[in-house]
């Protein structure tokens, strides 16, 4: 399995400590970048040469929600293929679709017992750890 660069895009600082102590875990070499909002997250993107193999994608944020991000990620010939999950509280129908209709690669609700919280995330870093990621 190899090491993946994982851009999270998230503002709530718990939310942060938790998926870095869940990817502590996995006694790997994962690297997290962490954004607070989907324009500190533009920012880092637009280092072409140095992309995220993956995205975790928080859709309640300030300034950018998730889905304008999404919306602005997808219509960028650079970053379009990075495979973006979002990671989220809302089980909102609504917001899942429109995601999907956008073209995500996962959905996945932030579950309240961080037990499994830490399944998921496992769950997640294996199979992108995995499977064969288009490198621009």
């Amino acid at each position: 399995m190899k090491n993946l660069k994982i851009l999270l895009i998230e503002d709530d600082m718990i939310e942060v400590m938790k998926l870095n102590r869940s990817i502590s875990k996995l006694e790997s070499n994962h690297k997290v970048i962490e954004a607070n909002n989907g324009e500190d997250a533009l920012k880092i993107l637009s280092e072409k040469d140095n992309l995220p193999d993956i995205i975790l994608l928080d859709l309640n944020m300030p300034k950018i929600n998730g889905i304008e991000f999404l919306s602005i990620l997808k219509n960028d010939d650079a970053l379009k293929y990075i495979p973006t999950i979002i990671l989220t509280t809302s089980n909102n129908q609504k917001d899942l679709v429109a995601c999907y209709e956008i073209g995500i690669a996962g959905y996945v609700l932030k579950p309240l017992r961080y037990e499994e919280y830490v399944s998921k995330i496992e769950k997640i870093v294996a199979y992108w750890s995995i499977n064969e990621l288009k490198k621009i």
